[in-house]
């Protein structure tokens, strides 16, 4: 199965997809970490583009003909992103099922993109200002909500994990 997470930068994403992560034993793939790393290479320093989505997208592929479980960790803020991430499910025949992260509260959304700290050397999280401004497309599908304003990472994570369970 390939889970993909989506959100804006902020949200909760990357902390309930890595405990996620734990929790399945899937294999764990964080755009922000592709990015970075390809920005640390100096090949692409600025604007790295589409080059993490489609860096992990190819390693997602790869794990889930594997026979891997995969959740992939990124804002997947546009339609062709997310089309992308299907379409990489369908290529290896397994379900593909997304996810997302919202917080409703946005005042609380405001203090946790401010209070943030840093997990990725070298990586510049966005500021309020961007987060607020960022392209991030209506969605055209159904997929799984799971709304963290006022919720613990355990309380998320939970509810995600029943919504799982009712997909198999």
């Amino acid at each position: 199965m390939l889970i993909v997470f989506s959100g804006l930068p902020g949200v909760g994403k990357s902390s309930i997809a890595k405990e996620l992560a734990k929790k399945t034993s899937a294999v764990y793939l964080r755009i922000d970490s592709a990015e970075q790393a390809i920005r640390c290479s100096n090949v692409l320093r600025d604007d790295v583009g589409i080059s993490g989505y489609s860096a992990c997208c190819a390693l997602a592929k790869d794990n889930l003909l594997l026979g891997h479980s995969v959740i992939a960790d990124c804002v997947n803020p546009v339609c062709w992103s997310r089309d992308t991430w299907m379409a990489v499910a369908t290529e290896a025949g397994v379900a593909g099922l997304e996810v997302e992260i919202i917080c409703s509260d946005l005042e609380e959304h405001r203090h946790r993109v401010e209070s943030r700290k840093v997990d990725i050397p070298g990586l510049v999280l966005p500021d309020w200002k961007k987060v607020t401004e960022n392209e991030y497309q209506p969605w055209q599908r159904p997929r799984i909500i799971v709304d963290t304003a006022g919720k613990t990472l355990c309380c998320c994570v939970d509810e995600l994990l029943q919504h799982l369970q009712t997909c198999d």
